[in-house]
């Protein structure tokens, strides 16, 4: 069986399951349903491909380019193209990627930010108010100092 269907055909039956949450689906409801599904998806394959229809070729590469994906007001997953004000490491794992995994294939550093702009600015402003970089500073040369007479 081709792998693409049995890929489609396990998406659709996973959003089916996921969808049923007042009667959930027994386990052979869903190896009921996966076998439905992907024999449907390969008679639509096989019809299509015998009228001629010819399916189409995937975009290869992101939606988008990396450097543009972080905007003012949105950030542009890579992955799938949906926007977000910040990618989180629970969609992320949709992808079957870590933050650190997702920087890495796409070229972002390490410290770079998954979030918008905008999101970075209002915290940044936030921490700020509340006297975040002062007390920072203060907990670095305590234990600076906490340090320099351990050592003696």
């Amino acid at each position: 069986m081709d792998s693409e269907i049995l890929r489609m055909a396990s998406s659709i039956v996973q959003n089916m399951v996921a969808t049923r949450t007042q009667n959930p689906m027994s386990i052979e409801d869903v190896e009921e349903a996966l076998q439905r599904v992907c024999a449907t998806l390969a008679q639509l394959e096989s019809a299509a491909s015998a009228e001629g229809i010819q399916p189409v070729a995937k975009k290869e590469g992101p939606p988008v380019e990396p450097e543009k994906s972080i905007q003012d007001s949105h950030v542009v997953c890579l992955e799938c193209g949906k926007t977000f004000s910040q990618l989180t490491a629970n969609h992320l794992k949709t992808h079957g990627l870590t933050p650190r995994e997702y920087k890495k294939k796409w070229g972002f550093r390490v410290r770079d930010s998954l979030a918008c702009r905008n999101l970075q600015k209002t915290r940044s402003k936030a921490a700020k108010k509340r006297g975040l970089p002062q007390k920072l500073l203060e907990y670095q040369e305590a234990r600076r100092q906490a340090a320099k007479q351990a050592g003696q």
